[in-house]
């Protein structure tokens, strides 16, 4: 069972800040403890379950103090701890990206999963490359945040409209002719791999647009027709 109160948190967490060689209050203005040791002050949040609700609280204190953590309780049992041992990657890095430590209590130990401190994330360049890479390739903004209506219009969708769209008008057509004719540089793969079921093929290196791909054409004809217009031409001028 989990502690039945907050405050039975805080005899472990106290013994805890007095052993860094803290001398620790609690109860002091809104914290549920307080600990000093010469100029540096911290403040501890105490809860039960972790949640919005005591980084809000934890937050609230980082004006005032030098150091912020929360400190929530582990229920004994197998699968209560199992859950929060799950829990605990993504609960230290939200605490560290908002600055603030993390302290579970489990049979009356303290854990520290991460102390307050600056947070500077490690970058991915290759993660962004790939957004960047999706970013650019796609034409206009086909896709409505938040909404399941259609599958989602990628690069790699838009790129396969464009090999469907002209199979539509074109016929049974060598693969390396629907590159050169879209600009479609991976069309032979596109068409070869077949991902939603479009094409058909009607002999080595030649294929056509089955039923699937004439209504995906349908159903995403606003971007075939925004595909279309970004080839075009411009006018000449007068």
């Amino acid at each position: 069972m989990l502690p039945a109160r907050e405050s039975d948190l805080y005899a472990p967490v106290k013994l805890h800040l007095e052993a860094l060689g803290y001398t620790a209050r609690g109860e002091v203005g809104k914290c549920d403890i307080v600990a000093v040791s010469g100029e540096t002050m911290i403040a501890v949040e105490l809860k039960l379950t972790f949640g919005v609700t005591v980084l809000y609280q934890a937050l609230q204190r980082l004006p005032s103090v030098d150091l912020v953590y929360v400190a929530v309780a582990v229920a004994p049992g197998r699968k209560a701890r199992g859950n929060w041992d799950a829990q605990v990657p993504e609960a230290t890095r939200l605490c560290r990206m908002l600055g603030v430590g993390l302290l579970s209590v489990r049979d009356g130990i303290v854990v520290v999963h991460a102390d307050p401190g600056p947070f500077q994330p490690r970058k991915q360049p290759k993660h962004r490359a790939r957004l960047l890479s999706e970013f650019t390739r796609r034409t206009g903004d086909n896709n409505l945040g938040g909404t399941t209506k259609r599958p989602r219009v990628t690069a790699y969708r838009e790129e396969a409209l464009d090999c469907a769209n002209l199979l539509a008008s074109q016929g049974p057509m060598k693969a390396a002719a629907v590159r050169d004719a879209t600009g479609v540089m991976k069309a032979s793969t596109i068409l070869r791999d077949d991902v939603y079921g479009w094409f058909e093929k009607v002999s080595r290196g030649t294929y056509t647009l089955g039923s699937a791909g004439r209504t995906a054409l349908a159903q995403y004809a606003d971007v075939v027709t925004v595909r279309a217009a970004s080839r075009a031409p411009p006018p000449p001028t007068p």
